[in-house]
């Protein structure tokens, strides 16, 4: 059976997180005690990010769009990645907290959308809202919005090979059931702290070079 690879995308697949970018650019000041309040841990994910695009008018839609297609960069290696993937016959799915108006157009021509699970937002409204069609399983009571753990009970038929591939903290929950970790910056540290089995990566080269050097794929 081959394994199945479960990808993040902001400060994955792109060089920088998409949401803090574009709250930095658009948003008023009251989104960064936000922001801390998840990373302090004092709200859910979930409920922060809710928080903090009620803080963008609908009207900047257009203009959120163009600012990070203009901006957000694909590490490099990713189409190469993919195209690997593809050819050895490797299921990938794009696991990710960022919102469907960007991801969608982010990956366009590189992975077909039924492969990506990320937030949806709702435009309908003065402000923008958040909506989570991924959200946590019965298994799960974290607030995840996108729970990356629920996808992998959800995807992975029972016995495969699960590799998670992942920046922040947002992915290490997954990362605690993968049976292996390719990790950059704070997933990286925490794997190395609780000993998960887990190979470092700066582009998707390295991530290439890994599988093919891994036992999980032969």
């Amino acid at each position: 059976m081959k394994p199945i690879i479960f990808c993040d995308f902001d400060g994955t697949i792109t060089l920088n997180d998409n949401i803090i970018a574009l709250m930095k650019q658009f948003a008023p000041p009251e989104w960064e005690a936000i922001k801390d309040d998840i990373l302090a841990q004092a709200c859910t994910v979930q409920e922060g990010v809710g928080r903090m695009f009620s803080l963008l008018p609908t009207t900047l839609k257009e203009h959120i769009v163009q600012f990070l297609l203009r901006t957000a960069r694909i590490r490099d290696g990713f189409s190469e990645f993919v195209a690997f993937t593809n050819e050895r016959q490797i299921p990938l799915y794009i696991v990710s907290g960022g919102i469907d108006f960007f991801v969608y157009p982010l990956l366009d021509g590189l992975v077909e959308k039924e492969r990506i699970y990320c937030n949806s937002a709702d435009f309908s409204g003065d402000t923008i809202r958040i909506t989570w069609p991924h959200a946590c399983d019965e298994y799960c009571q974290n607030g995840c919005g996108c729970c990356k753990p629920s996808l992998l009970r959800k995807l992975a038929p029972k016995g495969a090979k699960t590799i998670v591939i992942g920046d922040s903290i947002t992915d290490l929950a997954a990362a605690k059931r993968a049976d292996h970790v390719i990790a950059r910056d704070f997933l990286l540290e925490k794997c190395r702290e609780l000993n998960l089995p887990h190979t470092p990566f700066t582009t998707f080269y390295d991530v290439i070079h890994v599988l093919k050097e891994s036992e999980v794929i032969v």
